[in-house]
This record gives structure tokens, C-alpha cells and sequence, in this order.
């Protein structure tokens, strides 16, 4: 018979040496898989004698406790009448600025659904969604480059006709539009990844799953229509049976078309929202408007970056924010030479590089073809190193120096996409296609599938839009015709043009 614990018997054993905690009404002896947790010990330490159950469930898919833990940690079940009566904060349970269900179709912009989803999801996704690095410059140029480029419509054209529809590296989708790999979806809505891949059904749209979603990837794809497109984002980690033990899971799976392999976070940036709210814990500050956000990491002195303690000292552990307990394990030794070839041995699917942000990083991809698929053309959304380049001046530089590059891969890109004429933008400058991020998970605290769908929905008809008053009918006639970027093409790189030989050496 299953032994039932009182709280203050699980609340001693809060310590390295004996680890216990709760998960959904059942006790558990953790000690032993403390050393083994890819987030790392501190994490769980945080937890010690307490009910988890709150901060797992949205994170973790489901399976893991079973795959990870052994029958005989499983001690027995609480009794919930002693389970302390913890009283939230309504920041802390996103209730504070709920004012019921929303009306999604009055919501006529995604900045407009930002602001609704962040007045109802808690502060910690909010923290870990909205934060980027250091002063925020990348995120916020990544959008507002593609306001100084100008459109040049055309006239006296039938724009009775408009359609989207395109491909990715072969896979027919409706729209040029995709949703970037997005982690930790289930702490905006109970929906998570499933409702994002839900939503991009609707309306045709790819999906890439990110490693760390809070589903598994069978739950993701469980309900996927027929020809439904999704790739599968990798962080190689450190110990490589691990990342070769995903990769095997995703061969699998019909319906990832290719593995987008990150670059562009080799080791995580200095997120500060995200770590003043820490992974875990309390006392989290009143949630900002999201202008008054984007200048609160230049002002307040208060942030807590981890440290890495010796094993003797063995202090308290101190807090982490989500994207740094995320990192943890992810490998920084990629290289041209050595992972490219690892990759090839352990998946046939196509490769897409993920994060290049120079010209030369871009021809080098390009000499992988056809290995290498596509390459996207991101700086994480700002998320690594602050004032690295947007996509948009990538996308210039790869036309001025190497344009042999959009004839041998396709060239995708994210970041900063709020517009439908900021898709066209991107299209007539060589893109295939763009990605969207924060977008899907803001739609889905702002109303769960519906929500996601709704952000879709505006970019669909922006595009179209934009397309039509353009006088433009196909996506694949968008060209540089159609737009001004004289006012962007200052700010580009203008060093010497790259010596192709050079380039070819570091191979």
C-alpha cells in the first residue's frame, strides 16, 4: 500500500544528500538523478521539499518522470490537507489585468495581441518570452530596420488576384510565412506547441518545433493534416549520444522535413528580464508595459547573473532564468569541419543552418550544398549578442558580396516580424521565407489555438494587402524593384568583398 506523507515530512529532505519533491499528488526521491538534470542541479535544488508540481508541469512534456526516474523513487503520495495554503500575487498569476475572454477578432495588430497576452500570462513566461539581451538594440532593430525601407507600388495592375502559397526547400505550404522554433509554449496556454501546429494547419503555415518545447513532438504533430509541413530545431549538446538519440526519435517522424540546426546561441546572452524574474521563486516585480520594458534592463541595478560556485563551498544555489537553465548542456564547440559531418551520419533529413549573420558565414553554407538545404538569417531575436546585425542588413550584404548564394540555398528569415509589408520587405530582398517567434506564443496567451491563428490570420491578410496595392499577384515575382533600401544600405558592412579562397580554407 502506497505510503502517504504529510508536507512537513517531505519539507526536511530540501538538500543535495536527500532531495524529495512533489509532482502532481505523488512523492518523489529526486537525489539520485540531481547530478543527471540537463537544466542543471541548482534548478531542482530550488524545489527541494516543496510541490513542483506548479513550475514542472508547463515546462516538461509528458513521459519524462517515467523515462528519467526509476519505480522505487516514486516514496508514496501526499496529503494535500497539509499542503501549505500559498497566497499568489495576481502579477505572479497573470489575473491582476484578466478581464475575461477576449474578443480576438478586435485585436487588428500583433502588437495589439502582445499587449493583451501580456496582461494574462504570469510574469515568469512574459519575463522569458518578452526578455532579449542586454539593452534590447538587436530586438528592437530587427524591427524597426524595416521601417526605413520604402515600398514602390505600381499601378494600373489587376491586383484582383493575390496568392501565397509557396515552398520550403520542396514542401508546398500556403504561406511564406513560419513559426520560428519557440520554446516553453505551455507557460502562455495549456495549448502549447499543439495549438501552434493547430493553428498553422488552418492556415497552411510550417512549423518549426523548438528543441525545448513543452511537448513532446509525437503530441505536436498528433493531429497534423496531410502534407502538413514541420522541422525540428537541435541544440547539440555537450554529451552527443544524447543529441544522437533525438535525431534517431526524429527519422522517425514523417512530418519533420529537416533538422534546423541553431548557431546563433552557442552559449546563452545576458537576458535580464528573464533572470530578474528567475527560473523559480517569488517577489517578482509588477509586470512593465512593454515600452516601459524595453528601457528597464538600462535602469535597474538589480539583476542576478549565475555563478558557477566550486564543488567544495557548495553554497545555497542561486537562481537562474529560464533561458540560462535551458542552455545547460548545449555544446559550443560546433565547427564547419567536425559537426557537419557528425550531422550526415545520423540523419538522411535535409540540414537548415540557423543564426548566420554575415556574408562569409552564408557562402560557407552554401558551399554545403546539398547537404545544407536553406540557411535562416537571424540573431536569435536578439536573445545572444546584443547589436548584432538584423536580418535585413544580412540579406544586403549576401546580395553585394556573394548573390550566388539565393541560386544554390534558400535563404529564410526571422526577427522583428510584425507586419505583413515587413514579410514583402524581407520577400523582394531574396528571401524564401519568414519566420515568426514571439508572435505564436504571444497569440497563444492571448487566446490559446485561436489566438495563434488569429496572428496568422493579420499576417495573411497584411501580405495579401501589401501584395495587392504593390500590384503584385505571385510571391515569387517580389524583387528589389519593388523597394527602396537606400537609407538601410548606409549602415551595412562596406569592408573589402570576402576572398572566396579564404573562405573556402576554413573548411
Amino acid at each position: 500500500m502506497s505510503k502517504v506523507f504529510d508536507y512537513a515530512e517531505v519539507a526536511q529532505h530540501n538538500t543535495a544528500e536527500s532531495c524529495w519533491v512533489i509532482l502532481y499528488g505523488n512523492v518523489y526521491d529526486v537525489t539520485r538523478f540531481i547530478p543527471e538534470h540537463p537544466g542543471g542541479s541548482k534548478v531542482i535544488l530550488q524545489l527541494a521539499g516543496t510541490d513542483a508540481t506548479e513550475e514542472y508541469d508547463p515546462i516538461h512534456p509528458p513521459g519524462i518522470l517515467e523515462e528519467n526516474l526509476e519505480a522505487s523513487d516514486k516514496l508514496g503520495t501526499i496529503n494535500t490537507d497539509t499542503l501549505p495554503k500559498e497566497e499568489k500575487t495576481p502579477e505572479e498569476t497573470g489575473e491582476a489585468q484578466a478581464e475575461g475572454p477576449v474578443d480576438l477578432d478586435n485585436l487588428l495588430n500583433l502588437d495589439e495581441i502582445e499587449e493583451v497576452a501580456t496582461k494574462q500570462i504570469p510574469y515568469k513566461a512574459w519575463a522569458y518570452y518578452f526578455s532579449a539581451s542586454d539593452d534590447l538594440q538587436s530586438k528592437s532593430f530587427n524591427n524597426s530596420v524595416y521601417r526605413s525601407i520604402l515600398l514602390r507600388p505600381r499601378v494600373f495592375v489587376d491586383c484582383t488576384r493575390c496568392d501565397t502559397s509557396t515552398s520550403f526547400i520542396g514542401n508546398n505550404v500556403k504561406l511564406p510565412i513560419y513559426v520560428s522554433p519557440a520554446a516553453m509554449a505551455r507557460l502562455a496556454n495549456a495549448d502549447g506547441e499543439w495549438g501552434i501546429a493547430q493553428a498553422c494547419s488552418q492556415y497552411g503555415a510550417m512549423q518549426i518545433i523548438s528543441q525545448n518545447a513543452s511537448m513532446t513532438p509525437e503530441q505536436i504533430v498528433a493531429d497534423a493534416t496531410p502534407g502538413q509541413v514541420f522541422g525540428w530545431q537541435l541544440y547539440v549538446q555537450n554529451e552527443r549520444q544524447k543529441s544522437e538519440a533525438i535525431l534517431a526519435r526524429m527519422n522517425k517522424l514523417d512530418c519533420i522535413k529537416f533538422i534546423c540546426l541553431t548557431l546563433d546561441a552557442p552559449v546563452p546572452g545576458k537576458r535580464e528580464h528573464d533572470e530578474r524574474s528567475k527560473n523559480v521563486g517569488s517577489n517578482l516585480p509588477v509586470r512593465a508595459s512593454v515600452q516601459e520594458s524595453q528601457s528597464l534592463s538600462k535602469t535597474s541595478t538589480s539583476a542576478v547573473t549565475p555563478t558557477q560556485a566550486s564543488e567544495d563551498e557548495k553554497p545555497k544555489p542561486k537562481s537562474m532564468g529560464m533561458g540560462q537553465s535551458l542552455f545547460w548542456g548545449t555544446a559550443a564547440d560546433l565547427t564547419w569541419r567536425s559537426t557537419l559531418p557528425w550531422l550526415a551520419k545520423h540523419t538522411d533529413k535535409p540540414i537548415v543552418l540557423k543564426g548566420i549573420q554575415t556574408h562569409e558565414d552564408a557562402y560557407l553554407a552554401s558551399l554545403h550544398a546539398p547537404h545544407v538545404k536553406a540557411i535562416i538569417l537571424s540573431n536569435h531575436g536578439g536573445r545572444a549578442l546584443d547589436t548584432a546585425p538584423p536580418a535585413v542588413h544580412t540579406l544586403l550584404e549576401i546580395r553585394k558580396y556573394c548573390p550566388e548564394v539565393f541560386d544554390r540555398i534558400e535563404v529564410w528569415v526571422d526577427g522583428g516580424i510584425k507586419r505583413g509589408t515587413d514579410v514583402v520587405k524581407a520577400l523582394c530582398l531574396g528571401a524564401k521565407g519568414v519566420g515568426v517567434g514571439r508572435a505564436a506564443l504571444f497569440g497563444l496567451g492571448a487566446g490559446g489555438k485561436e489566438g495563434v491563428a488569429r496572428v496568422l490570420e493579420i499576417l495573411k491578410a497584411e501580405t495579401e494587402t501589401c501584395m495587392r496595392l504593390l500590384g503584385v499577384e505571385k510571391v515569387e515575382q517580389l524583387g528589389m524593384q519593388y523597394i527602396n533600401t537606400r537609407a538601410v544600405e548606409r549602415d551595412i558592412w562596406d569592408g573589402p568583398g570576402m576572398e572566396r579562397t579564404a573562405v573556402k580554407a576554413k573548411l
